[in-house]
Protein backbone atom coordinates (compact mmCIF):
# COMPACT_ATOMS: atom_id res chain seq x y z
CA UNK A 1 0.00 0.00 0.00
CA UNK A 2 2.86 2.36 0.78
CA UNK A 3 4.07 2.04 -2.82
CA UNK A 4 0.72 3.38 -4.03
CA UNK A 5 0.55 6.35 -1.68
CA UNK A 6 2.60 8.75 -3.85
CA UNK A 7 0.43 7.93 -6.87
CA UNK A 8 -2.80 8.47 -4.95
CA UNK A 9 -1.50 11.75 -3.58
CA UNK A 10 -0.50 12.86 -7.07
CA UNK A 11 -3.92 12.35 -8.60
CA UNK A 12 -6.07 13.52 -5.68
CA UNK A 13 -8.44 16.35 -6.56
CA UNK A 14 -9.13 19.20 -4.16
CA UNK A 15 -12.47 20.69 -5.23
CA UNK A 16 -11.87 23.83 -3.22
CA UNK A 17 -8.87 25.08 -5.22
CA UNK A 18 -8.89 26.70 -8.64
CA UNK A 19 -8.95 24.57 -11.75
CA UNK A 20 -6.10 24.68 -14.28
CA UNK A 21 -6.34 27.51 -16.81
CA UNK A 22 -5.68 25.16 -19.72
CA UNK A 23 -8.85 23.08 -19.57
CA UNK A 24 -9.44 21.99 -23.14
CA UNK A 25 -13.10 22.97 -23.56
CA UNK A 26 -14.17 25.98 -21.54
CA UNK A 27 -11.49 28.39 -22.73
CA UNK A 28 -12.95 28.04 -26.25
CA UNK A 29 -16.30 29.37 -25.05
CA UNK A 30 -14.64 32.34 -23.37
CA UNK A 31 -12.59 33.07 -26.50
CA UNK A 32 -15.72 33.09 -28.68
CA UNK A 33 -17.42 35.53 -26.34
CA UNK A 34 -14.65 38.09 -26.79
CA UNK A 35 -16.15 38.90 -30.21
CA UNK A 36 -19.68 39.37 -28.80
CA UNK A 37 -21.25 42.28 -26.91
CA UNK A 38 -22.01 41.77 -23.23
CA UNK A 39 -25.60 40.82 -22.45
CA UNK A 40 -27.77 42.66 -19.95
CA UNK A 41 -28.32 40.37 -16.96
CA UNK A 42 -30.50 40.55 -13.87
CA UNK A 43 -28.47 39.09 -11.01
CA UNK A 44 -30.84 37.81 -8.34
CA UNK A 45 -29.75 38.18 -4.70
CA UNK A 46 -25.91 38.33 -5.02
CA UNK A 47 -25.33 38.28 -1.28
CA UNK A 48 -22.47 35.80 -0.94
CA UNK A 49 -18.78 36.25 -1.67
CA UNK A 50 -18.74 33.98 -4.71
CA UNK A 51 -22.03 35.26 -6.10
CA UNK A 52 -20.94 38.89 -6.04
CA UNK A 53 -17.30 38.32 -7.03
CA UNK A 54 -18.41 36.03 -9.87
CA UNK A 55 -20.75 38.74 -11.13
CA UNK A 56 -18.02 41.37 -11.01
CA UNK A 57 -15.55 39.09 -12.79
CA UNK A 58 -18.07 38.24 -15.53
CA UNK A 59 -18.68 41.96 -16.06
CA UNK A 60 -14.93 42.66 -16.17
CA UNK A 61 -14.55 39.93 -18.81
CA UNK A 62 -17.15 41.68 -20.97
CA UNK A 63 -19.69 38.86 -20.69
CA UNK A 64 -22.55 40.57 -18.85
CA UNK A 65 -23.85 44.02 -17.95
CA UNK A 66 -25.38 43.25 -14.57
CA UNK A 67 -28.20 44.79 -12.59
CA UNK A 68 -27.95 43.65 -8.98
CA UNK A 69 -31.27 42.82 -7.34
CA UNK A 70 -31.47 42.38 -3.61
CA UNK A 71 -30.92 44.19 -0.32
CA UNK A 72 -28.93 47.24 -1.42
CA UNK A 73 -27.32 47.92 1.95
CA UNK A 74 -26.29 44.28 2.25
CA UNK A 75 -24.86 44.21 -1.28
CA UNK A 76 -22.82 47.38 -0.72
CA UNK A 77 -21.56 46.13 2.63
CA UNK A 78 -20.50 42.82 1.08
CA UNK A 79 -18.75 44.57 -1.80
CA UNK A 80 -16.74 46.66 0.64
CA UNK A 81 -15.91 43.60 2.71
CA UNK A 82 -14.53 41.54 -0.20
CA UNK A 83 -12.99 44.52 -1.99
CA UNK A 84 -14.89 44.63 -5.28
CA UNK A 85 -16.08 47.74 -7.11
CA UNK A 86 -19.80 47.71 -7.93
CA UNK A 87 -20.17 51.45 -8.52
CA UNK A 88 -20.96 50.95 -12.21
CA UNK A 89 -23.81 48.50 -11.59
CA UNK A 90 -27.43 49.52 -11.05
CA UNK A 91 -28.99 48.09 -7.89
CA UNK A 92 -32.69 47.35 -7.53
CA UNK A 93 -33.88 47.10 -3.95
CA UNK A 94 -35.59 43.86 -2.88
CA UNK A 95 -36.24 43.08 0.77
CA UNK A 96 -36.58 39.31 0.36
CA UNK A 97 -35.31 36.51 -1.88
CA UNK A 98 -38.82 35.98 -3.24
CA UNK A 99 -39.17 39.65 -4.18
CA UNK A 100 -35.73 39.63 -5.81
CA UNK A 101 -36.71 36.62 -7.92
CA UNK A 102 -39.96 38.31 -8.93
CA UNK A 103 -38.18 41.52 -9.97
CA UNK A 104 -35.45 39.61 -11.82
CA UNK A 105 -38.02 37.72 -13.87
CA UNK A 106 -39.94 40.93 -14.59
CA UNK A 107 -36.80 42.54 -16.00
CA UNK A 108 -36.40 39.62 -18.40
CA UNK A 109 -40.05 39.70 -19.43
CA UNK A 110 -40.06 43.42 -20.23
CA UNK A 111 -36.81 43.38 -22.18
CA UNK A 112 -34.60 45.09 -19.62
CA UNK A 113 -32.46 41.96 -19.27
CA UNK A 114 -31.32 39.41 -21.86
CA UNK A 115 -30.43 36.81 -19.23
CA UNK A 116 -30.98 36.05 -15.57
CA UNK A 117 -28.38 34.86 -13.08
CA UNK A 118 -28.87 33.15 -9.74
CA UNK A 119 -27.02 34.66 -6.82
CA UNK A 120 -27.05 33.12 -3.35
CA UNK A 121 -30.74 32.37 -2.92
CA UNK A 122 -32.23 28.88 -2.92
CA UNK A 123 -32.85 27.39 -6.36
CA UNK A 124 -36.45 26.60 -5.42
CA UNK A 125 -37.11 30.27 -4.67
CA UNK A 126 -35.68 31.38 -7.99
CA UNK A 127 -37.38 28.70 -10.08
CA UNK A 128 -40.75 29.31 -8.43
CA UNK A 129 -40.75 32.77 -10.03
CA UNK A 130 -39.32 31.53 -13.33
CA UNK A 131 -41.97 28.81 -13.72
CA UNK A 132 -45.07 30.90 -13.00
CA UNK A 133 -47.43 30.43 -15.95
CA UNK A 134 -48.66 34.02 -16.21
CA UNK A 135 -45.71 36.03 -14.91
CA UNK A 136 -42.72 33.72 -15.37
CA UNK A 137 -40.40 32.83 -18.24
CA UNK A 138 -42.14 29.76 -19.64
CA UNK A 139 -42.26 28.98 -23.37
CA UNK A 140 -43.92 26.16 -25.30
CA UNK A 141 -40.95 23.96 -24.32
CA UNK A 142 -40.61 22.20 -20.99
CA UNK A 143 -38.04 23.91 -18.80
CA UNK A 144 -34.90 21.84 -18.20
CA UNK A 145 -31.35 22.20 -16.92
CA UNK A 146 -28.00 21.25 -18.44
CA UNK A 147 -24.62 20.90 -16.78
CA UNK A 148 -21.84 21.64 -19.26
CA UNK A 149 -18.73 19.73 -18.19
CA UNK A 150 -15.06 20.24 -18.97
CA UNK A 151 -13.62 16.90 -17.90
CA UNK A 152 -9.83 16.31 -18.04
CA UNK A 153 -10.22 12.63 -18.98
CA UNK A 154 -12.69 13.29 -21.82
CA UNK A 155 -11.74 15.30 -24.87
CA UNK A 156 -15.26 16.39 -25.83
CA UNK A 157 -17.63 18.91 -24.31
CA UNK A 158 -20.01 16.87 -22.16
CA UNK A 159 -23.58 17.99 -21.48
CA UNK A 160 -25.54 16.27 -18.69
CA UNK A 161 -29.32 16.68 -18.50
CA UNK A 162 -31.48 16.92 -16.47
CA UNK A 163 -29.76 17.10 -13.11
CA UNK A 164 -31.46 20.03 -11.41
CA UNK A 165 -35.13 20.59 -12.36
CA UNK A 166 -37.08 17.58 -13.67
CA UNK A 167 -37.13 14.96 -10.92
CA UNK A 168 -38.63 11.92 -12.68
CA UNK A 169 -39.40 13.06 -16.23
CA UNK A 170 -41.94 11.19 -18.30
CA UNK A 171 -41.37 10.38 -21.98
CA UNK A 172 -43.11 13.53 -23.19
CA UNK A 173 -40.90 15.59 -20.86
CA UNK A 174 -37.76 13.92 -22.17
CA UNK A 175 -38.62 14.97 -25.73
CA UNK A 176 -38.13 18.62 -24.76
CA UNK A 177 -35.22 17.83 -22.45
CA UNK A 178 -33.38 16.18 -25.35
CA UNK A 179 -34.27 18.89 -27.87
CA UNK A 180 -33.26 21.66 -25.46
CA UNK A 181 -29.85 20.07 -24.98
CA UNK A 182 -29.33 19.57 -28.72
CA UNK A 183 -30.13 23.22 -29.36
CA UNK A 184 -27.65 24.24 -26.67
CA UNK A 185 -24.98 22.02 -28.22
CA UNK A 186 -25.51 23.82 -31.53
CA UNK A 187 -25.01 27.18 -29.78
CA UNK A 188 -21.77 25.87 -28.26
CA UNK A 189 -20.42 24.94 -31.69
CA UNK A 190 -21.33 21.23 -31.86
CA UNK A 191 -23.23 20.98 -35.16
CA UNK A 192 -24.53 17.41 -34.82
CA UNK A 193 -24.21 16.29 -31.20
CA UNK A 194 -24.21 12.63 -30.29
CA UNK A 195 -26.85 11.95 -27.67
CA UNK A 196 -26.59 8.98 -25.30
CA UNK A 197 -29.86 8.02 -23.61
CA UNK A 198 -28.52 6.46 -20.44
CA UNK A 199 -29.72 3.49 -18.46
CA UNK A 200 -28.08 0.64 -16.56
CA UNK A 201 -28.03 -1.64 -19.63
CA UNK A 202 -27.89 -1.45 -23.42
CA UNK A 203 -30.95 -3.55 -24.20
CA UNK A 204 -34.64 -2.80 -23.84
CA UNK A 205 -36.09 -4.28 -20.66
CA UNK A 206 -39.79 -3.81 -19.97
CA UNK A 207 -39.07 -3.61 -16.24
CA UNK A 208 -36.67 -0.67 -16.65
CA UNK A 209 -38.57 2.42 -17.75
CA UNK A 210 -35.50 4.32 -18.93
CA UNK A 211 -34.78 1.64 -21.56
CA UNK A 212 -38.32 1.94 -22.95
CA UNK A 213 -38.09 5.73 -23.03
CA UNK A 214 -34.72 5.55 -24.77
CA UNK A 215 -36.06 3.25 -27.49
CA UNK A 216 -39.05 5.53 -28.06
CA UNK A 217 -36.90 8.67 -28.23
CA UNK A 218 -34.61 7.05 -30.81
CA UNK A 219 -37.58 6.17 -33.01
CA UNK A 220 -38.93 9.70 -32.63
CA UNK A 221 -35.60 11.03 -33.85
CA UNK A 222 -35.80 8.64 -36.82
CA UNK A 223 -39.21 10.15 -37.66
CA UNK A 224 -38.05 13.76 -37.36
CA UNK A 225 -39.82 14.49 -34.07
CA UNK A 226 -36.45 15.28 -32.49
CA UNK A 227 -33.94 17.00 -34.77
CA UNK A 228 -30.35 18.15 -34.93
CA UNK A 229 -28.57 15.28 -33.22
CA UNK A 230 -27.68 11.59 -33.41
CA UNK A 231 -29.53 9.63 -30.73
CA UNK A 232 -28.87 6.14 -29.41
CA UNK A 233 -30.02 4.26 -26.38
CA UNK A 234 -30.40 2.68 -24.07
CA UNK A 235 -26.68 2.98 -23.38
CA UNK A 236 -24.78 2.43 -20.16
CA UNK A 237 -22.44 5.19 -19.03
CA UNK A 238 -19.28 3.23 -19.86
CA UNK A 239 -20.26 2.53 -23.47
CA UNK A 240 -21.38 6.14 -23.98
CA UNK A 241 -17.96 7.55 -23.09
CA UNK A 242 -15.57 4.65 -23.80
CA UNK A 243 -15.12 3.10 -27.22
CA UNK A 244 -13.04 0.35 -25.64
CA UNK A 245 -15.87 -0.61 -23.29
CA UNK A 246 -18.29 -0.76 -26.22
CA UNK A 247 -15.89 -2.94 -28.22
CA UNK A 248 -15.48 -5.36 -25.32
CA UNK A 249 -19.27 -5.65 -25.09
CA UNK A 250 -19.59 -6.04 -28.86
CA UNK A 251 -21.92 -3.04 -29.05
CA UNK A 252 -22.18 -1.20 -32.37
CA UNK A 253 -23.44 2.38 -32.11
CA UNK A 254 -22.67 5.77 -33.71
CA UNK A 255 -22.55 7.24 -30.20
CA UNK A 256 -20.14 4.75 -28.58
CA UNK A 257 -17.30 6.53 -26.81
CA UNK A 258 -18.22 9.85 -28.43
CA UNK A 259 -21.26 11.09 -26.52
CA UNK A 260 -21.65 14.86 -26.39
CA UNK A 261 -24.91 14.73 -24.43
CA UNK A 262 -25.82 12.35 -21.62
CA UNK A 263 -29.58 12.19 -21.04
CA UNK A 264 -30.13 10.89 -17.53
CA UNK A 265 -33.05 8.71 -16.40
CA UNK A 266 -33.83 11.06 -13.50
CA UNK A 267 -32.56 14.03 -11.53
CA UNK A 268 -30.90 11.98 -8.79
CA UNK A 269 -28.64 10.02 -11.14
CA UNK A 270 -27.82 13.15 -13.15
CA UNK A 271 -26.94 15.27 -10.14
CA UNK A 272 -24.78 12.54 -8.61
CA UNK A 273 -22.92 11.96 -11.88
CA UNK A 274 -22.19 15.66 -12.39
CA UNK A 275 -20.94 16.09 -8.81
CA UNK A 276 -18.84 12.92 -9.02
CA UNK A 277 -17.12 14.21 -12.14
CA UNK A 278 -16.56 17.55 -10.44
CA UNK A 279 -15.31 16.41 -7.05
CA UNK A 280 -13.55 13.13 -7.90
CA UNK A 281 -12.77 13.61 -11.59
CA UNK A 282 -11.52 17.19 -11.44
CA UNK A 283 -14.14 18.43 -13.90
CA UNK A 284 -15.14 22.04 -14.17
CA UNK A 285 -18.82 22.70 -14.79
CA UNK A 286 -21.25 25.36 -15.89
CA UNK A 287 -25.02 25.37 -15.46
CA UNK A 288 -27.85 26.78 -17.57
CA UNK A 289 -31.65 26.56 -17.63
CA UNK A 290 -33.27 26.06 -21.04
CA UNK A 291 -36.82 26.26 -22.36
CA UNK A 292 -37.19 29.78 -20.93
CA UNK A 293 -37.63 33.15 -22.63
CA UNK A 294 -34.05 34.05 -21.78
CA UNK A 295 -31.09 31.97 -20.58
CA UNK A 296 -31.15 31.44 -16.81
CA UNK A 297 -27.69 31.00 -15.34
CA UNK A 298 -28.20 28.47 -12.56
CA UNK A 299 -25.30 27.40 -10.39
CA UNK A 300 -24.99 25.93 -6.93
CA UNK A 301 -24.48 28.29 -4.01
CA UNK A 302 -21.22 26.39 -3.38
CA UNK A 303 -19.91 26.86 -6.92
CA UNK A 304 -16.82 28.95 -7.54
CA UNK A 305 -16.58 32.32 -9.27
CA UNK A 306 -14.93 30.46 -12.18
CA UNK A 307 -18.00 28.27 -12.60
CA UNK A 308 -20.22 31.34 -12.62
CA UNK A 309 -17.94 32.99 -15.19
CA UNK A 310 -18.15 30.05 -17.59
CA UNK A 311 -21.90 29.76 -17.06
CA UNK A 312 -22.19 33.40 -18.15
CA UNK A 313 -20.18 32.60 -21.28
CA UNK A 314 -22.59 29.77 -22.10
CA UNK A 315 -25.52 32.18 -21.67
CA UNK A 316 -23.89 34.68 -24.03
CA UNK A 317 -23.39 32.04 -26.74
CA UNK A 318 -26.95 30.79 -26.26
CA UNK A 319 -28.40 34.30 -26.49
CA UNK A 320 -26.60 35.20 -29.71
CA UNK A 321 -27.44 31.85 -31.28
CA UNK A 322 -31.10 32.87 -30.93
CA UNK A 323 -30.53 36.57 -31.71
CA UNK A 324 -27.78 36.69 -34.35
CA UNK A 325 -28.75 40.13 -35.63
CA UNK A 326 -27.96 41.68 -32.26
CA UNK A 327 -24.26 40.91 -32.71
CA UNK A 328 -23.98 43.81 -35.14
Amino acid sequence: MNDLAPLVEGIAVNPLIGHPADFHVFHKFLDRCKELPAITTSVCWPLSDVALSGTVEAAAEGLIRPTLIGDEAGIRELAAKIGVDISAFPIVQADTEAKAAELSVAMCRNGQAQAMMKGSLHTDELMRAVMQRETGLRTSRRISHVFIMDTPAYERTLLITDAAINIEPELEDKIDIVQNSIDLAHALGIPQPKVALLSAIETVNTKIKSTLDAAALCKMADRGQITGGILDGPLAFDTAVSLKAAQIKGLVSPVNGQADILVMPDLESGNMLAKQLQYLGGAQLAGIVLGTRVPVILTSRADSAETRLTSCAVAVLLHYDSHPLEKA
